[in-house]
């Protein structure tokens, strides 16, 4: 699968996560969005490197394609 693609899904199933964690928690007013964001973007930043370098080395590549 395109990497792109597998790193999209992969924060939103955190962002997911996230959400109905801290709902299942009771924080359920305005606040529950952001705090879900926050949450989710600190674990993608730890948990999906992997994915991040494979979707940094794609776009890389394709820069790095000569046009033809």
């Amino acid at each position: 699968m395109h990497p792109v693609i597998v790193y999209t899904l992969s924060r939103l199933g955190l962002f997911a996560v996230a959400l109905g964690v801290l709902y299942l928690l009771g924080l359920r007013t305005y606040v529950l969005l952001a705090v879900a964001v926050v949450l989710s973007g600190l674990a993608s930043y730890v948990l999906l490197s992997k994915q991040r370098d494979a979707v940094s080395e794609k776009i890389s590549d394709k820069r790095n394609q000569p046009e033809g």
